[in-house]
């Protein structure tokens, strides 16, 4: 058995701050006029501080004499330098008496020392408590983040802000001098909220500054402009959702600088908008200007890639084909929900019956599988099957759509059941308690039979 007795143990080592006769290590801190020297010990701050050590060990093979050691820290305040040295000798840190200006300054020192484990507590202790003052001073928190190698909490909070509130960022500073790596990061992202047009113009804006040079007229480019650009700009090109523009910003915003796009592209986009049935070579990225709660309300679904796709496939897409999706994307509003309206057949005829435009989604009990199916017809109590061609089911994991099936409709007499004693029912092939491959042309899941159902919802689309 071991017992520790750490309190004590900190309260001796910050007592050897204060004390003056077995010190070998004077630290200059500061600049004028403000600067403290501090007393401090060798073997301490090395093992407690990477920086430190290896400060240490250059100036101790300069000094070959053995006399006392003197460092200089110039970008660290007196003031910081002392909670910073209780922390190195105590592993203690107060902050009840520091204005927050002051804290966010211990975590800049802490993380030029390499004092990672109070870096890591300082990150924690901002997004937790200080958020609203880094909002307010955004632009100090994002330049310092992004200058750092270590600093990544802070860096991610800063992409989530301008994803979410791009206006306050865009302009509210000059946006122009964000770093490559930063701007890059918000970019990439499918929730950021702004209209795809601002987004390409902004990173227009974003190019010409680092090419003060250029004219802000592509009309006047030659080929060497334009190929300085495109190598200015090679990071972003491919993640502006082109095709979510419409016809007249492609031509007005994005068709002057085609030069600064791959041919076979431009090409594909081009024809997007001359015949929505063109099919591009390449795979192409959903819009983002839209958040999911928007689209649907729904406590089974919160992936937007699956309301993509469901979308997709209603509209006759695939990957590569039709970009009607992109301008209009589907809506669904909620019919039912079975853990709040019930699971009995007659609440479902009650709440779904006459609706056209039905997808259902099953939650399996007790897995992160996602099954059901899509009914372009209404639902009736007739006790008669209905047929189309454009019915199907589907299976998805909801953290990972790229294992997801979608099971056309074979026998087309057979897509639906409408039994007045039954809830949704595709084919002989699925319902809320049982699955079988029978009618449709995939099998969407490996065991067939019963399933334990967890919930299930009706949505009706609507454009």
């Amino acid at each position: 058995m071991s017992t520790q007795f750490l309190s004590k143990l900190s309260k001796n080592y910050i007592e050897l701050l204060d004390d003056d006769e077995y010190y070998d290590i004077t630290i200059e801190v500061g600049e004028d006029p403000i600067v403290k020297i501090f007393r401090a010990h060798m073997i301490i701050l090395c093992y407690r501080s990477p920086y430190l050590r290896r400060i240490l060990a250059s100036n101790k093979n300069q000094n070959k004499e053995n006399t006392l050691s003197h460092i200089k820290l110039p970008k660290i305040s007196p003031e910081v330098f002392q909670i910073i040295l209780k922390y190195i000798y105590g592993g203690t840190l107060l902050l009840n008496e520091q204005d927050t200006l002051e804290i966010f300054e211990i975590l800049i020192a802490a993380e030029e020392l390499f004092l990672q484990e109070l870096v890591d507590y300082l990150q924690k202790y901002f997004i937790e408590n200080k958020s609203e003052w880094m909002e307010q001073h955004f632009e100090l928190i994002h330049r310092t983040s992004f200058q750092s190698n270590s600093l990544l909490e802070l860096q991610q909070f800063c992409t989530n802000f301008m994803a979410n509130s791009p206006e306050k960022i865009f302009k509210s500073f000059d946006f122009t001098s964000l770093p490559e790596k930063s701007l890059v990061q918000l970019i990439k992202r499918d929730d950021l909220q702004m209209k795809e047009i601002e987004v390409w113009e902004y990173v227009l804006k974003w190019g010409l500054a680092q090419n003060p040079t250029l004219h802000p007229n592509p009309n006047t480019w030659s080929d060497d402009n334009f190929k300085t650009m495109e190598n200015t700009l090679r990071h972003f090109l491919s993640l502006i959702r082109f095709f979510s523009l419409s016809s007249k910003e492609f031509l007005e915003k994005v068709r002057p600088y085609k030069s600064l796009l791959k041919r076979q592209f431009y090409e594909d986009l081009l024809n997007s908008h001359l015949d929505p049935n063109s099919e591009p070579n390449d795979n192409i990225l959903p819009p983002r200007n839209i958040r999911i709660e928007s689209i649907i309300d729904s406590k089974i679904v919160n992936n937007l890639n699956i309301i993509t796709i469901i979308s997709r496939w209603i509209d006759k897409l695939d990957a590569k084909n039709n970009f009607a999706y992109l301008k209009e994307p589907c809506r669904f509003q909620l019919l039912l929900r079975g853990s709040r309206d019930g699971f009995t057949p007659d609440k479902f005829h009650e709440l779904c019956d006459d609706k056209y435009n039905t997808i259902t989604f099953i939650k399996v009990k007790g897995t992160e599988e996602i099954l059901g199916g899509y009914n372009p017809l209404k639902w009736e109590s007739s006790g008669a099957w209905g047929e189309t061609k454009d019915s199907f089911i589907f299976s998805f994991k909801i953290n990972n759509i790229k294992d997801a099936i979608i099971s056309n409709i074979e026998n087309t007499e057979y897509a639906f059941y409408n039994g007045s004693d039954t809830g949704p029912y595709f084919g002989e092939d699925l319902n809320l308690k049982y699955y079988r491959r029978y009618y449709y042309e995939k099998k969407i899941r490996e065991a067939e039979g019963i399933f334990s159902l967890e919930d299930y919802e009706v949505f009706q689309i609507t454009k």
